[in-house]
């Protein structure tokens, strides 16, 4: 991977972009202070960009992952020729252990490999591209629905509490949680956006804020701890995040703190909203429990910009995702509408 100058204006809703046969990710390790983007041509290093965090967020990792594939099918199809269906799936499976919660990875994935086992022996790139720039266009389109979905529940003005980043950067575009926020402003129902900074890599203070701050919507930063008295505060209307994974009976895997904030917000009798794709949905698990949670390396909570911050020999705990039960989940906002309350039956009737 290299960092490579592209001639467009870097935001969030281009974070991911194929162009001159390559894949180009928008480095969000390093936003807001440098906006710069990474050339990748390969699986192995679109793979690596997944786990790196070079990316994040369930529905950015599909696409980049389906953009992935792209590639993987042009260097099997330029050693191989027409034996490179033989040779491609390692490096699916590559993709495939990039990061285990984000189900949109698998579902990218699968539906890709739908599109391999119907193919011949010709070169697989122009279909595979084809079918990985539909993911993606799909995902914008998805997003933009489930925005106007989502600011219809909102009867405003009132403020809303925000977790991690499931903006733009997190999407193919527009954004999940902050599409809603960003469909529910322009409709005038959204006074101010609270967004926790979300430790440990700060999505929030990074790049929620960022983004929020690009579309001149009002945002001010809240540390994590500080959701729960700004609630008790009034005025916050709703919680609005994203999910990486939601079970079958809608209980939702979200960034590490979401479970807490939602705990609050019930307490305080503020509303909890989680806008995400029906490709976010997997009905193959049953409940969270049945959900993997990542752990990542300790050091991520240990430090903070390259310094030590934490008590010499001391261990750290680093989920990086925590489940929120569906009993806590006011409404799950998704491109085929919403599910108020949600329970096993009422996903069942959303999915089928």
């Amino acid at each position: 991977m290299q960092t490579i100058p592209l001639d467009i204006q870097a935001d969030a809703d281009h974070a991911i972009v194929w162009a001159n046969d390559r894949l180009y990710l928008l480095d969000q390790r390093v936003l807001p202070a440098e906006e710069s983007y990474l050339e990748l041509q390969s699986a192995e290093q679109t793979a690596t960009a997944i786990s790196d965090m070079v990316v994040r967020g369930a529905p950015a990792i599909g696409i980049t992952a389906a953009f992935g594939v792209v590639l993987a099918g042009r260097r099997c199809y330029a050693e191989f020729g027409g034996d490179w269906k033989s040779h491609i799936h390692s490096e699916l499976d590559t993709l495939a252990a990039s990061r285990p919660t984000a189900v949109n990875l698998f579902w990218a994935l699968k539906r890709m490999k739908r599109l391999i086992a119907d193919m011949g022996a010709e070169d697989p790139v122009p279909s595979l591209l084809s079918e990985a720039r539909k993911i993606h266009e799909e995902d914008i389109a998805a997003n933009r629905t489930m925005g106007e979905f989502g600011a219809g529940l909102i009867e405003g003005p009132t403020s809303v509490i925000t977790h991690c980043n499931a903006g733009a950067l997190a999407t193919g575009g527009y954004g999940t949680a902050l599409g809603v926020i960003r469909s529910a402003h322009a409709a005038g129902k959204i006074e101010m956006v609270y967004a926790d900074e979300t430790r440990p890599w700060l999505q929030g203070s990074r790049l929620t804020a960022w983004e929020l701050a690009r579309d001149n919507i009002p945002v001010t930063l809240l540390t994590d701890g500080a959701a729960a008295s700004r609630m008790a505060w009034g005025g916050v209307g709703w919680i609005i995040v994203g999910s990486d994974r939601i079970a079958a009976n809608g209980d939702v895997a979200n960034k590490i703190g979401t479970y807490s904030l939602a705990v609050a917000a019930r307490h305080h009798g503020v509303k909890v909203m989680v806008a995400a794709p029906t490709s976010t949905i997997d009905m193959n698990v049953a409940s969270g429990a049945d959900i993997p949670i990542e752990s990542r390396d300790p050091a991520e909570v240990l430090c903070c910009g390259g310094r030590q911050v934490g008590a010499a020999d001391v261990p750290a705990w680093n989920p990086v995702f925590d489940v929120t039960p569906a009993a806590l989940v006011d409404a799950i906002v998704t491109e085929k509408g919403v599910v108020r309350l949600p329970d096993t039956k009422k996903m069942a009737d959303l999915m089928t």
